[in-house]
């Protein structure tokens, strides 16, 4: 696999450092936009690097009848639990990441020193509590919860939901942390580039023929750690669940069957389908837990357009977005974006890759 090349770089030498960007930090969006898809569209041409300026709902332009256009149907869960360790009333943080079994959860816990195995968390006044069982991968906390009744009621009266640090506002209406297609509940983070469509946007993207395929993955820690490792080879992905139904896969295998164009809207659309590709190509049916890592010099397998927000500088998203674009090409429309002003991460702009 060494033998790969992407614009000059070896594979072997690609380094975080190369996908740095300088942002002010006053273009990270800590509000979303009173109506979705009046926010701005950067449009990149992967091939000749040409960038145009639009508004999102312009986006409708560049899908054609016969295309197909992918979305994480994926359902946010309040998942910040703010509590305190019963021993000592000390406050702690849990972030639920991912269900193991019916009450047991892989978390992250801040400060994880006062969750050590066997300590017990309170949350609501006793309503719910938590006994850490184990430590594991990456510190994380395995937490076995008790509580009466049913546990995604208790959750959506104490949990609050977990929006990335670097938006520091309190958001004061949660379903704008939800797409309007949000079905399967799960994630610990919206996939942020479908929080652009609204309901009467996509029944527009219906009526001009092109085809709305919905797959599922669970958002999880992968959007909250950083790349660590300066060799991106040696950076490893925390896994997700996925989820395919045969009605999307046919959808999608039909369209690139008949000529027509797969886009993706967002990271995480794109990672499912990647991950359910064999391959030829075709896109399996089916479930399962994904760690893909997407950087340049991978063949895309199904993916042909993308839909997605700006992301973090160094993050494993931007260079998903180089992989399919082009290291430069992609720094280059940043550059101008950060020049132009546009609105960065979770509530901010999109950028459409063509």
């Amino acid at each position: 696999m060494w033998e790969h090349f992407s614009e000059g770089i070896r594979m072997k030498e690609l380094w975080k450092k190369d996908f740095y960007f300088d942002l002010p930090p006053e273009l990270i969006a800590q509000d979303p936009l009173k109506e979705r898809s009046s926010s701005r569209l950067l449009v990149l041409d992967k091939k000749t690097g040409v960038i145009e300026h639009r508004v999102f709902t312009d986006i409708i332009e560049y899908l054609h009848e016969g295309d197909c256009l992918v979305l994480n149907n994926t359902k946010v869960i309040p998942a910040r639990l703010m509590g305190v360790k019963a021993e000592t009333g000390a406050s702690i943080e849990v972030l639920l990441l991912k269900r193991r079994e019916k009450d047991l959860w892989e978390t992250l816990v801040k400060p994880g020193k006062k969750a050590r195995k066997g300590a017990v968390i309170s949350f609501g006044d006793g309503l719910l509590t938590g006994t850490v069982l184990d430590v594991v991968d990456e510190g994380n906390r395995l937490i076995q919860f008790q509580y009466e009744g049913i546990f995604e009621e208790v959750l959506d009266r104490l949990g609050e939901m977990p929006l990335p640090p670097y938006i520091t506002h309190k958001l004061s209406d949660k379903n704008r942390y939800q797409t309007v297609y949000a079905k399967y509940e799960g994630s610990a983070a919206a996939p942020t580039a479908g929080l652009h469509f609204t309901e009467d946007l996509l029944k527009k993207v219906e009526e001009k023929g092109v085809k709305i395929a919905y797959v599922t993955l669970h958002v999880g820690l992968g959007t909250f750690r950083p790349v660590k490792e300066e060799n991106l080879l040696n950076h490893h992905m925390h896994s997700e669940f996925y989820q395919v139904t045969q009605e999307a896969a046919d959808m999608i295998n039909g369209t690139k069957q008949a000529g027509g164009s797969v886009i993706c809207v967002g990271t995480t659309s794109c990672r499912t389908v990647e991950s359910a590709a064999k391959e030829d190509g075709k896109v399996r049916a089916g479930s399962g837990d994904t760690e893909i890592f997407i950087y340049p010099g991978y063949s895309f397998k199904v993916l042909d357009n993308l839909i997605t927000n700006f992301h973090l500088p160094e993050s494993t998203l931007i260079m998903l977005v180089s992989a399919l674009a082009g290291r430069e090409k992609v720094l280059d429309a940043y550059k101008e974006a950060v020049q132009e002003q546009y609105r960065f991460f979770s509530f901010g702009d999109a950028m459409f890759i063509k």
